[in-house]
């Protein structure tokens, strides 16, 4: 007689968010990026440290540079065909400030946010 094997469920990777933006800010710029859970490699990032990007902002660490690195951080997702990403936030991060300017501007950008 057979024994058929056990019934094991899905593994949790199936149930992770696979792309997830993270981001920092410190007291002179300001990054974020896109995580692929399950490899855990970055798909996309953008930093108000580059040097491409330095010039064109007046101040690499205030809201218009964290709009901007959204709005740059969201073309980057098309062009690398990345449509909808979820949202981390840490726990003293609220909705609000660099964090609203970053996640708006993304989400403009056309990449849709859950």
């Amino acid at each position: 007689m057979v024994i058929p094997p056990p019934v094991r469920p899905a593994p949790v990777t199936k149930f992770l968010k696979p792309y997830v933006l993270r981001m920092h800010f410190s007291n002179k710029y300001v990054s974020a990026q896109v995580v692929h859970t399950p490899t855990a490699t970055v798909a996309a990032s953008a930093s108000s440290q580059e040097k491409l990007l330095r010039p064109s902002m007046e101040s690499t660490r205030d809201v218009a540079a964290a709009a901007k690195i959204g709005k740059i951080l969201g073309e980057r997702l098309l062009f690398r065909n990345i449509p909808a990403v979820a949202i981390f936030l840490k726990r003293e991060q609220k909705y609000h400030g660099k964090v609203k300017a970053v996640i708006d501007s993304v989400r403009d950008a056309g990449v849709k946010l859950f």
